[in-house]
């Protein structure tokens, strides 16, 4: 399990699948080698510098922050229950409501269709704003697992997220 990385006045909040056992035992999200979502956050303009995990707690002061659907740390995510997740969709409703970013960004098309009932979602911007009324979005797996994605996809996809929420400045 790893702590959430929150803040005030933030304008996304990753939502990943859950924590590798790497990441676990790192504790930092998104740890281990070959994961793409620190260059991909880089490269699509959220932080002015790529940041390493052990960084993450600068995320908030770009208007970042990252939690998980699932805290259980498994090898795959494949090993998660559907209950888990659904548990997860409804823990992480609590914390937008309570952290109330401008949007959610899932990380994981397959987990998200899982944890929220809803098999017709895709990549981008969802039709319904299904987690406490802020702006949903699912973004692929940075994973260097999911070989559907390259990091100029990653990058380009988190861009427009960035872009769709350009109004938003980070706070300072």
């Amino acid at each position: 399990m790893l702590d959430d990385v929150l803040g005030d006045h933030l304008i996304v909040l990753f939502c990943g699948i859950n924590p590798s056992l790497y990441s676990a035992a790192a504790g930092h999200h998104f740890a281990r080698p070959g994961n793409r979502f620190w260059p991909a956050l880089h490269l699509a303009g959220w932080t002015p510098r790529q940041l390493r995990p052990s960084e993450q707690h600068e995320l908030p002061s770009y208007g970042v922050g990252v939690t998980n659907l699932a805290p259980r740390a498994t090898t795959a995510a494949a090993e998660l229950s559907r209950d888990e997740l659904v548990e997860g969709a409804a823990a992480l409703a609590l914390k937008v409501e309570r952290t109330t970013p401008q949007a959610v960004a899932f990380l994981g098309v397959t987990a998200f269709r899982s944890g929220f009932d809803d098999r017709a979602a895709v990549i981008g911007r969802q039709p319904v704003d299904l987690v406490a009324g802020v702006q949903t979005w699912v973004l692929p797996n940075p994973s260097g697992l999911n070989a559907h994605y390259q990091l100029s996809d990653l990058a380009r996809l988190y861009g427009d997220l960035r872009v769709a929420l350009a109004g938003a400045e980070p706070p300072g």
